[in-house]
């Protein structure tokens, strides 16, 4: 460990990081020219001017957060069997969850390995890792996988636009076996899932108990999906008995994917999909008069950064105010946002305001974030990215 460079707090810049944030950023940091000129990623050791050992850390002298925690024990070696370690304990608790064949396997900070995104489809793992610590220690986290878990295939999905901050290029591909395909099991149901060219690493696992609680109020029901992508709601409430479920999305590849589902898993009778922007099909819809006993919408983030706050909020208000006027009386309205600069509260507020546009009574029946196996860090609320609200309306 003598061998890691030593990081210097500045004084009286270290109250952030003494108070447990898992974050160093750079104007906190008594940079040299030796430290600039350490590669992107290398583990440090992180020391206040006071003295104070804070363990070790991945460094980015190129990067606003210049600090990451790995360990807080200042004697740690981050190599091969810290990541094995730190691995099978994220393994360990998905399986208490009951959930370590399709899961969330590592959710970055809150797992311990920031910046480092695993998912799990039983026998093949998507890998995405943010930062430059968690791309040079890739080989590393490929071998723990390979001696835990013996997967047949490892993707990269290294195309985040968050590496761009860290410096590092865009990529994705095989980083172990031959091919890609992959399927989710959930609620009875195997879904096809395109690890390779999908949206983030291929499904969302993080609306599985909310896929759940939707589909326990479909059987019946005619179904809405907006922004459905590979059919995740839509068919788990037409496995649950809804009546008759409409996909739409813009992409066509999703969508094709989701009907390959619905067909083989014998819910083709009753799926449709359309493919269209979602936004302005729904205007049309509403237009149309049409209406829905459920209506779920599930966006892409609307706020890429902070500067898009007020746009965002925006967004999901006449989002809330479309699905709203879409939903037959009585009917319930699902709507998510994944944008983790939009606070709870104001998305709560955007989302009452547009029903209340649509002239139409609710009641907010739950209000809920992503699943367990995403666990959240206490000192870091951007890992509570998830917000969803369902509500009944009158």
């Amino acid at each position: 460990m003598s061998e890691l460079p030593v990081l210097r707090l500045l004084p009286g810049r270290d109250r952030r990081v003494k108070a447990g944030h898992p974050w160093t950023f750079s104007n906190e940091i008594a940079m040299s020219a030796a430290l600039r000129a350490l590669p992107p990623g290398s583990p440090v050791r992180l020391e206040g001017d006071d003295g104070v050992k804070h363990g070790v850390w991945h460094f980015n002298p190129h990067s606003l957060i210049a600090g990451r925690v790995l360990d807080r024990n200042p004697e740690v070696v981050p190599g091969a069997n810290w990541y094995r370690r730190r691995l099978s304990e994220a393994l360990k608790l998905r399986e208490r969850l009951g959930v370590p064949r399709f899961c969330r396997l590592v959710h970055a900070e809150a797992d311990g390995l920031p910046g480092l995104i695993v998912d799990r489809f039983d026998d093949v793992i998507a890998l995405q890792a943010n930062t430059a610590g968690m791309e040079a220690a890739t080989p590393l986290i490929v071998d723990a996988l390979q001696e835990l878990l013996s997967p047949r295939a490892i993707v990269a999905r290294n195309d985040a636009s968050v590496r761009a901050l860290e410096g590092l290029e865009l990529h994705s591909g095989l980083l172990h076996g031959t091919e890609a395909r992959a399927r989710v099991e959930e609620g009875g149901i195997a879904f096809e899932v395109d690890l390779l060219s999908g949206q983030k690493t291929g499904w969302f696992f993080d609306q599985r108990e909310n896929r759940a609680r939707v589909a326990g109020i479909a059987q019946g029901a005619t179904m809405l999906d907006a922004f459905c992508h590979t059919g995740g709601f839509g068919l788990l409430a037409a496995k649950a008995g809804a009546a008759q479920v409409t996909l739409l999305d813009r992409s066509q590849p999703a969508l094709d994917l989701a009907m390959a589902s619905a067909a083989s898993n014998g819910l083709g009778d009753r799926v449709t999909a359309q493919r269209g922007e979602a936004l302005e099909t729904l205007e049309r819809m509403v237009g149309a008069r049409k209406v829905f006993d459920v209506v779920v919408a599930d966006p892409p983030a609307f706020a890429k950064s902070r500067k898009d706050i007020p746009a965002a909020l925006r967004a999901y208000q006449r989002l809330a105010r479309l699905c709203a006027q879409l939903v037959a009386p009585g009917g319930y309205l699902f709507i998510a946002s994944c944008s983790h600069h939009a606070a709870p509260a104001e998305f709560a507020e955007a989302v009452a305001q547009g029903v209340w546009r649509a002239r139409r009574e609710a009641r907010l029946l739950a209000s809920t974030g992503a699943g367990p196996d995403h666990p959240v860090h206490p000192l870091l609320p951007e890992s509570a990215y998830l917000k969803a609200q369902l509500l009944q309306l009158g």
